[in-house]
C-alpha cells in the first residue's frame, strides 16, 4: 500500500489511484446503514476519520476496519455482526478495489428504538 497513512494507493497500468481513508470510512459507514438490526454508529472522539464509528488501519496486506455500532433490541448480535462484516468488506472491495483483511465489530450498546 502507500507510504502516506492518510491514503491507500492502488497501482494501475497508467498510474496509481490514491483513495483517502476518509472515503473508505464513508463507504464503510454507508454499508453499515444498509444492514438490518443496526441502530447506528457510535460517536467516537477521533479526528482520524470523518465517518463516526469507523476506524481504519492500513498495511501492506490490506485494510483492517473497526466498527463501533449500536444494535437494535430484539436482533441476534452475532447474526447482525456477521452480516455487517460481509457488507462492509464487500463494499470496500467492490467500490475501492482494496483487500479487507478484517472487519472488527464492537457493539457498544442496545437501542430500544
Amino acid at each position: 500500500m502507500g507510504e502516506n497513512k492518510d491514503y491507500m494507493t492502488h497501482p494501475e497500468e497508467l498510474g496509481c489511484i490514491h483513495i483517502s481513508q476518509d472515503v473508505l470510512a464513508s463507504i464503510a459507514a454507508g454499508a453499515v446503514a444498509e444492514v438490518e438490526g443496526i441502530s447506528g454508529l457510535m460517536n467516537l472522539a477521533s479526528k482520524k476519520t470523518s465517518a463516526r464509528g469507523v476506524r481504519l488501519a492500513v498495511d501492506d496486506e490490506g485494510a483492517v476496519i473497526d466498527l463501533y455500532v449500536m444494535i437494535r433490541y430484539g436482533y441476534a448480535i452475532p447474526e447482525v455482526a456477521e452480516k455487517l462484516q460481509s457488507a462492509v468488506a464487500g463494499a470496500i472491495e467492490s467500490m475501492a478495489g482494496f483487500a479487507v483483511t478484517a472487519v472488527n465489530v464492537h457493539v457498544g450498546g442496545i437501542s430500544l428504538q
